[in-house]
């Protein structure tokens, strides 16, 4: 369980395409006091736990109010988030423009951190044949990889001074590569699955 625990934290980690949504953290909170940044990071990693969770346990009952097999949404989930993995490569996802108010939901939760890319795998990692000891295995996996990203946020200022912003755009071209095979797995498994 150890090895599968490791394999899915590493999944759900790079799903969240952590560098990029630390891109965008620090694009909002500049200027911003120390303490209201980690108050704020906190707030961010607390609605992206709740939002993954919700989709990662309720994406059966979602497929089954639209009526959707889950291979056709394995395909379409997969194509979703290859065009966002070509997107981060190619340095084309954008900061969603500042907004007034509260943006620790929205933007930096949704969409920032979880897109319609990320909703999408998230459906389909929940709604496959899984025992009890392995959805209770990834909940704890896409925990603690929420809380790492979370973590990065709290240091954000001390990771932007030790790699740059530069240095945190290569990271996301890289997280886009690994994006882009998990893509292409995904969409592989649904056309085999629904031809088979």
């Amino acid at each position: 369980m150890g090895q599968l625990f490791i394999s899915v934290y590493i999944k759900f980690f790079f799903l969240l395409t952590p560098f990029f949504v630390l891109s965008a953290f620090l694009v909002y909170t500049t200027g911003m006091e120390a303490g209201r940044q980690r108050m704020l990071a906190l707030r961010v990693t607390l609605a992206v736990i709740v939002t993954c969770l919700v989709l990662y346990h309720f994406g059966n009952s979602i497929f089954a109010v639209f009526g959707i097999t889950v291979d056709a949404f394995r395909i379409g989930a997969g194509c979703l988030l290859f065009l966002s993995a070509v997107s981060l490569v190619r340095g084309q996802r954008t900061v969603p423009e500042e907004t007034d108010g509260d943006i620790h939901v929205v933007p930096l939760a949704i969409p920032i951190t979880v897109g319609p890319a990320t909703t999408g795998a998230l459906l389909i990692m929940g709604a496959g044949e899984q025992t009890y000891l392995q959805r209770l295995v990834d909940s704890g996996a896409l925990c603690l990889a929420v809380m790492s990203v979370g973590l990065m946020l709290i240091m954000a200022p001390a990771i932007d001074r030790l790699i740059g912003r530069n240095g945190l755009a290569i990271l996301s071209k890289l997280t886009g590569l690994i994006l882009s095979a998990l893509a292409a797995q995904i969409i592989f498994t649904g056309v085999k699955n629904f031809l088979g």
